[in-house]
């Protein structure tokens, strides 16, 4: 049996999960360029992940690419964003470009941590899907001052430019369900770094303990058994058997006794100790994704890290995309007078300029050279015509001679007088005789003469 080859394509999560597609939704490119390490090439993956679903998952960059091809090719495919990160002697660098104009944010990645490390380390590990990242997560700015006077000029542009990089919040037209991931980014004003986060949203019963809600949800009580029970078909049924009783289950702790004398604890105690004040649950406004996650039921909400986790340090700020930079907005460890900024704002206008004239110099040029050309096939098309024109006038020509010669033809059938006929009889014997004359009056050869070698 032929193996069936399948031949068509599809949207992540289709036309309406696909918000990609929609006009003035941001792309980006997430690459990394120069020599680096296994270690880095994962952390661009990951970061990949959480740019999803705007972003290319399975974007393959080369050993000759620069970073010029990136940023041409890309506002040609509707991406907004460049994230590039490279190795530098120091630590690992991120630079964040907004195309096609800039600015260029390029930032020091002080500490890092994976996926995979965020969740070995994790005691609620959670196992993701596809599902998770069929949406773009929702952005949070925390602790950045207010604008204000006193507040430093780049701190507004580095709040723009991570809004930018996610799609804006519409909570009119935002479905519920779609609302999956988190991200977090805090600004310490300490240490002068943006730390980087990245979470999982988590629907939980609310007023219920732990063991109860296990019930709810359909868990088992060991991640063991989960895995095995789930692997034959029966996810959802409870493991009893290490407990004499279901009150042991439901109300007392594991090997712990109650606060009670009877060494249970009683369901209200357990359910303030896990889910909290009643100013952590909310009504839900639509239906979640989840069991018994119905509209208007109280929930408590929990964000759950999946990583990836990065601490970074603003170190300059730039006009443009590189290659072509401009004048320097901000940099960490560069202070200018207010004299030098206005040279160096000089300098850059000319340099401008100059590329600026550069390029009307090579246009003139170039339409030049087509109009040269033009003008030349032009020449070339007359003198094909002139040609032409002559060759018809010849054989105009050449027809007019031939008519002519055919009117003035002898007959063949007209009669010869007999005047012309001696006439021409008298014409041939003179010739003749002439001929015949020269034949007698020419001298005889000479004969060669020989010499006797006497001895």
């Amino acid at each position: 049996m032929a193996r069936r080859r399948k031949n068509r394509t599809h949207l992540k999560g289709g036309t309406a999960s696909a918000p990609g597609t929609q006009e003035g939704v941001p792309k980006s490119f997430v690459i990394k360029h120069g020599q680096v390490g296994t270690s880095l090439a994962q952390l661009v993956r990951d970061v990949r992940k959480v740019m999803e679903p705007n972003t290319a998952s399975r974007l393959r960059e080369r050993a000759r690419n620069k970073l010029k091809d990136f940023t041409t090719m890309a506002p040609a495919l509707g991406v907004t964003h460049l994230l590039a990160f490279t190795l530098t002697d120091v630590s690992p660098s991120l630079r964040i470009v907004r195309l096609s104009a800039g600015p260029t944010l390029s930032f020091r990645v002080e500490r890092y941590s994976l996926l995979k490390d965020v969740q070995r380390t994790s005691k609620r590990a959670k196992k993701l899907g596809t599902v998770e990242y069929l949406s773009p997560p929702l952005l949070v700015l925390a602790s950045f001052p207010p604008p204000s006077p006193t507040t430093p000029p780049h701190l507004p542009l580095l709040m723009k430019t991570f809004q930018t990089l996610f799609p804006p919040l519409q909570p009119k037209s935002l479905s519920l369900s779609s609302a999956r991931r988190v991200v977090l980014i805090s600004y310490n004003s300490e240490r002068g770094t943006v730390d980087f986060r990245h979470y999982l949203i988590t629907v939980k019963p609310y007023g219920v303990s732990k063991r109860v809600r296990k019930v709810l949800e359909g868990a088992t009580s060991h991640g063991a058994s989960a895995g095995k029970s789930s692997s034959h078909g029966t996810h959802g049924i409870l493991d009893l058997s290490n407990e004499k009783d279901v009150a042991d289950f439901l109300l007392r702790k594991s090997g712990q006794p109650g606060p009670t004398s009877d060494g249970y604890e009683s369901a209200a105690s357990t359910a303030s100790s896990v889910a909290g004040d009643d100013a952590d649950a909310i009504s839900l406004a639509d239906d979640y994704v989840g069991r018994n996650n119905k509209k208007g039921m109280k929930r408590a909400i929990r964000l759950d890290e999946i990583g990836p986790r990065m601490e970074l340090r603003l170190i300059k700020i730039v006009e443009g995309v590189p290659g072509k930079e401009g004048n320097v907005i901000y940099h960490e460890f560069v202070k200018k007078t207010k004299a030098e900024a206005a040279a160096q704002k000089a300098e850059v206008a000319a340099k401008e300029k100059l590329r600026k004239e550069r390029r009307e110099e090579q246009e003139r040029n170039v339409a030049r050279k087509k109009k040269l050309t033009g003008k030349q096939s032009g020449e070339g098309e007359a003198d094909e015509d002139e040609d032409e024109e002559l060759s018809d006038q010849e054989n105009d020509k050449e027809s007019e001679v031939e008519e002519e010669f055919e009117e003035g033809e002898w007959d063949d059938e007209e009669e010869v007088s007999e005047d012309e006929d001696e006439d021409e009889d008298d014409t041939d014997d003179a010739a003749n005789e002439s001929s015949e004359d020269e034949e007698v009056q020419k001298p005889p050869p000479k004969k060669a003469k020989l010499k006797d070698n006497k001895r």
